[in-house]
Order: C-alpha cells, then structure tokens, then sequence
C-alpha cells in the first residue's frame, strides 16, 4: 500500500555519449527523452537534465562553432576501438562532453530517485555502456532507466550488456506511472490521455543549456514499411498532431526563446498535405515568423505539389531532403517503389519553380545495400546530378525487425547478431571486404564532381 505523503520523486534525464567513427550535430536532440521529462514535470516532479552531447557545456571552449542553421561539431576524443572492427583503420571517438565533466555535474544534481537513460542509433550502444557506468559510481543504488531506439530493437543486448536496471521499449508514456511507482513509490494519475498527440505538453527544450535550432515531431509512424527501416515496428500507426498544436509550438520556442531554426523530425510530413502540412504552412506564412525549417528525415517524394513547393518557400524551408533511395525507376529494380522517374523530376522541377537553389535540394541515396553494385549507385548519383541539385549518400545501417535483416546477417563478414556495434554503416558491413572503402571513397567523390 502505498503511503499518502509519498513526495514526489526527483527525476533525472540523460542523454548519453556517442562512440563511432563520426559523428556531427545535426539538428540532433533526445525529444523522445525530453518529451518524458516534460509529462513528469506536468505531474508534480522535479525534473533534471544532463546531455553528455552538449555543444554548449559551461566548460567548453568559447566560442562554439555554431553554423547559421544551428548545427555544429561535437567535441569529441580518441578512444580505443571496439573489438572485431579494428579492420576499418580509422579513428574511433567519444562524442561529447568530458566525463570529467559528467562526474562534476552528476556530482553537483540533488540525488535523484530515479534516473532516466534515452538511446539512439543501435550501433551507439557501448556510448550508452559507458554514460550508465558513469552514472552508477556515483549514484549506485539509484535505479537507472534506459529507453530509446536501442533499448526497443535491441533489447536482448540492452538487458545484458548497457547497466542499466531495467530496458524498456516502445513508446513509455503508458509506462511511466508503473515505472515511478514501482521504483519511488510515488503514484499519479496522468491528466491526459497518453495516445492523443495534442494533449502532450510541449517536450522540455528548456532544459538544454542552448537552444541553437529546436526539433519539431508533426506526427507519429510512417505509412510505408520500406525494407531497410524500422519506424513501422516502432510506430505501428500514423498518428498526426494538429496543425494549430505544432504551430503553437513553433510560435513558444520563437516568441519565448528566440528559436529561428526548426528541424522535422517527421518520417511522413506530407502525407494527408490538405489536413496536415499545407494547414500549418498557412499559418507560419500569416504569422510572417522570420523562420528557417529543416527536413534531415526527407520527404516523400510524390506528395510535393507546386503548391506545397510554394509554400514550403514562402515558409521558410531552407535545407529540402528528398527520400529517392535509387534512380533506377525499372519495374524489375529490386527494393521499394514508392516513386517513378516522372515524380522525381516533377517534384525537383516545381521546387525550383518555387524559389529553392540547387544547392538547397538534396536527394538521399541508398548505398552499401546487400548485393548492391556500385554502377548502380554511380548511375543514381549521375541522374540526380543531371537534375541540377545535390545527390547525398546515405549508407546502409542493418536494423532488426526489418524485411532486409536477415538479408543482412547473410550478406554480411560480420556476425551482426552478436553484437550491433557491427552494424555500423561505417564499417559497409554489407560490401564485400576488398576495396569496400575505395570503392564508397570513389562514389562520394563523384557526387562532389
């Protein structure tokens, strides 16, 4: 039974280091994590954050690099690289603050009561390791809980190998009253109902010590199921936020905290254009906000109509992704067909016609895929050029839980069930050895021709 004058808890958020070979700001924030801490705060709680990626750490160098957009380098350091990937010859770092650093902030925080541990790409795991070691020297006996991408696609690997007391997947709004009383003893009855997007509070971006840009999330899931990619078993549905909630949203981090760079987090912006995003485009454009928006997820190619290109112009847009993944638009070309030949070049055309610069449109392209010939890639990025705007490589990261996983594992040298430090897209875990990086070296130089 649990006693009426429980107080509420003190809670803590962590967003952990990054181990890899490269890694760079962009427009990256834990929104999920930040969203969690802002329903706790919403119910009485005392919510603390620390980032272990933070740019802007009171201890850095001053200035920090921050280009017109937002995004900007990491610190980063050295560090020995993990074992079975050595072959790849290159440098392996520490992505973040220093845990000299970590330790003095952990150390200067009101002790919490429970500790709450987000997680991104599932190759980022031993960074995830080390941020919970860290947290555990100096609070031992305080439960750390680790969420995320990880921690949802991985979790066999999470439970045994990152520290943490308990690995939880999927969405943890639901999970959040069992999880504070099961470990605090503290009881809540949420104010809202958890699957209604609108009645979320606004994710705490406050409590990162520099807003340089803010991410924003329109909706939830993604109506395709593309082989390579994991968001329909993450989101097993579209769900969509209001047009005037997002908007709202863009309008406090503008007016209250002088936020001009926003970037979407969204896997599907533009799908159902004439209830979601042409409404809100409306209401940025009325407002004449002086904003620059982002689309680093990329968007669906086919739903770009002359008047959302113009829209997304007048709005503002400044960085345009488009998901093309291959420029062979044969019927007979294995892989997803979510776009013709036609579309592309519809799509590129009337986002000229709007105003955009080439060097403002880029096109992903898929790159180190299962059985993937490099001729192919070279002609995608030959066709993209030839429509005068930027083609960019987007190499293969094997997922669990997608159509092409096990695909994977039988396509790769490495054993990437063992370990998902083995998928990264780094190590082209599915080209073949043997001029594997001379290759890829070649296909990223023909893009800058």
């Amino acid at each position: 039974m649990i006693e009426p004058d429980v107080k509420p808890p003190h809670i803590l958020c962590v967003n952990p280091w990054i181990h890899d070979f490269a890694a760079y700001d962009f427009w990256a924030k834990p929104l999920g994590l930040l969203g969690l801490a802002a329903i706790l705060r919403d119910h009485g709680m005392t919510v603390s954050f620390l980032d272990c990626l933070d740019r802007f750490h009171p201890r850095a160098e001053s200035p920090v690099k921050v280009l017109k957009d937002g995004r900007g380098p990491f610190r980063k350091k050295e560090i020995p690289l993990p074992a079975g990937v050595e072959e790849i010859g290159q440098r392996f770092s520490r992505y973040g603050i220093e845990p000299e650093w970590f330790r003095r902030d952990l150390k200067k925080s009101p002790p919490p009561d429970i500790i709450f541990v987000t997680s991104m790409m599932t190759y980022w795991a031993p960074g995830v390791r080390e941020t919970i070691s860290v947290i555990k020297e100096i609070f031992p006996r305080v439960p750390v809980i680790l969420g995320g991408v990880y921690a949802s696609l991985c979790t066999g690997h999470a439970r045994q190998f990152s520290l943490a007391d308990q690995v939880i997947t999927g969405n943890a709004e639901e999970q959040l009253p069992g999880i504070i009383l099961d470990h605090t003893g503290y009881s809540f009855t949420p104010k809202y109902d958890f699957n209604d997007l609108n009645a979320l509070p606004r994710p705490a971006l406050d409590l990162v010590s520099k807003m340089a840009y803010a991410p924003i999330l329109t909706s939830r899931g993604c109506p395709f199921s593309c082989s390579y990619c994991a968001s329909s078993f993450l989101e097993k549905r579209l769900r969509h936020r209001s047009p005037e909630t997002v908007f709202q949203e863009i309008q406090h981090w503008h007016n209250i905290h002088g936020v001009n760079n926003f970037a979407f987090y969204d896997d599907a912006l533009l799908i159902h254009p004439e209830n979601h995003i042409i409404p809100l485009l409306e209401k940025i454009i009325h407002s004449g906000m002086p904003l620059s928006f982002h689309t680093p997820n990329a968007m669906h190619i086919r739903q770009i109509s002359q008047k959302i290109a113009d829209m997304m112009f007048q709005a503002g847009f400044k960085t345009i992704r488009m998901g093309l993944e291959t420029a062979d638009f044969s019927p007979s070309r294995p892989g997803d067909h979510k776009v013709t030949g036609n579309e592309f070049s519809l799509a590129v055309d009337r986002l000229k016609q709007a105003g955009f610069a080439s060097e403002q449109i880029g096109a992903y392209l898929l790159c180190a895929l299962p059985g993937q010939h490099p001729d192919d890639v070279a002609r995608s990025i030959t066709a993209v050029k030839e429509k005068g705007i930027q083609p960019v490589l987007a190499y293969y990261t094997p997922i669990p839980h997608t159509p092409m996983w096990q695909t994977a594992c039988g396509n790769s040298r490495f054993d990437l069930e063992k370990d998902p430090v083995f998928t990264n897209n780094a190590l082209l875990p599915c080209m073949e050895k043997d001029n594997a990086f001379k290759t890829i070296a070649q296909l990223k130089a023909l893009t800058r021709k």
